[in-house]
């Protein structure tokens, strides 16, 4: 007998994100069964659950860099479908697509050579064909944005992790993407450097940024998040308003996931802001 519980997905009459019966298994691992999410525009929704529940593969099957075994995908207005006698995309469907989902992950992933400025600048240039002096200025300007103004001439070997992803947030915005996901960006950080990322993080929210957050910080999804989703095995346990599902969440399986936090005082703890 299923006994998964039955997940109403929030009727959004033109939601930026939409998945739809998603599913991805890699050899005979099921990581993720019949995924339905909806995220409307400049909205956050974070994803909380145990590791291995399939968060970071939902999160890479959204932006296609895993590509999925059935179900449909759609950001903006490209819209994919996959499974028994779907095409796979092209290639230039998939670059034109990624350029619009920024994409930020748990290492951080900067091009050593190259200054803070060179890192945010290089993608403008070669995928997007801007003029350099036009990428220049723009990436000081979210290199500002993301409070380093100072360390634009450093190389990624003289900065600390919470600069190097602030770095990395300010290298994904530059290519103007329609949407951000971030996949446990402070799980790397040490515990002193996570409020910087999240207050960059915070500030991206509050500007109408549509975001999908993968994340194990309970109190900045509480506080930031519109939605919560808690996955466990693949599936969605339970989903709803942020503060619903982490101060009162009817699932079993959630109170004892969130219990931990609870004990813990973390649920509690406001989220640092470093803007």
């Amino acid at each position: 007998m299923d006994t998964t519980p039955k997940i109403e997905t929030p009727e959004i009459e033109t939601p930026k994100i939409e998945v739809a019966a998603l599913r991805k298994q890699f050899g005979e691992l099921v990581v993720l069964k019949d995924i339905n999410l909806k995220v409307a525009a400049g909205s956050v929704v974070a994803l909380i659950g145990p590791s291995g529940s399939g968060k970071s593969t939902l999160l890479r099957c959204i932006n296609l860099l895993v590509t999925p075994d059935g179900g449909r995908v759609r950001v903006g207005e490209d819209s994919f479908a996959f499974g028994v006698g779907s095409k796979p995309p092209r290639t230039r469907e998939l670059a034109r697509f990624r350029t619009n989902t920024g994409m930020v992950f748990q290492h951080f992933n900067l091009f050593p050579h190259m200054t803070a400025l060179g890192n945010v600048m290089e993608a403008p240039i070669t995928v997007r064909k801007k003029p350099k002096a036009q990428a220049r200025e723009q990436a000081l300007a979210l290199l500002a944005k993301v409070g380093l103004a100072d360390k634009v001439d450093e190389y990624p070997s003289r900065l600390s992790g919470g600069q190097k992803q602030r770095v990395a947030i300010a290298r994904a915005l530059a290519m103007e993407p329609e949407v951000m996901l971030f996949d446990e960006a402070t799980s790397a950080l040490d515990p002193e450097l996570v409020g910087e990322v999240l207050g960059v993080m915070q500030k991206l929210a509050s500007e109408g940024m549509t975001m999908v957050i993968v994340t194990h910080e309970i109190a900045f999804a509480r506080e930031v998040a519109d939605r919560v989703i808690f996955m466990r095995d693949g599936v969605v346990i339970e989903e709803g308003p942020a503060r619903q599902v982490i101060d009162a969440p009817r699932e079993p399986a959630t109170q004892a996931f969130l219990g931990h936090f609870h004990r813990g005082g973390a649920a509690q703890a406001p989220a640092e802001k470093a803007l």
